[in-house]
């Protein structure tokens, strides 16, 4: 059954607008995101791709690894499922990676297509917002100096 939304008339999404959600130890594909989060219906489609950066908290990074709990995944679609309730969702996906990854690695990738521009910016930025907060992935920062740091954990 399509959602219709009272802010904007007219408009539904699609019948199973969550195409893709993962957490994979394999590097992420943002061609792979993108196509899933595609929709000829939607007018936007906002893309958000994480890497691993060079530093963190004045410390040079080397590299870092992040694990997960086994409840990650469905973390992840209980987000997902909000939303697509908030916003008026087409497609939207989600992939984080697990492991270690080195500089400049994608860690995550998340795509919202929505009717409107506007709206897929927002979507996308509760989407990424909530995963970073919420979803049980920590991260093992290990720096130049020999130091090393767990961030979530």
């Amino acid at each position: 059954m399509a959602r219709t939304y009272p802010d904007h008339p007219g408009e539904q999404s699609a019948q199973d607008p969550i195409r893709l959600l993962a957490i994979r130890d394999t590097p992420l594909s943002v061609d792979e995101v993108f196509a899933a989060a595609g929709d000829s219906a939607a007018g936007g489609t906002t893309l958000f791709v994480g890497t691993v950066r060079d530093h963190d908290g004045g410390s040079d990074v080397d590299k870092l690894g992040y694990s997960c709990h086994p409840s990650a995944e469905a973390e992840m679609r209980r987000i997902a499922e909000k939303v697509v309730r908030d916003y008026p969702v087409r497609a939207l996906a989600a992939v984080h990676r697990v492991g270690e990854l080195a500089v400049g690695d994608i860690a995550v990738v998340v795509a919202v297509s929505c009717p409107h521009r506007g709206e897929a910016f927002e979507a996308c930025r509760m989407l990424i917002d909530a995963l970073k907060h919420e979803v049980p992935i920590w991260k093992h920062q290990m720096f130049s100096d020999g130091t090393e740091e767990w961030v979530g954990a």
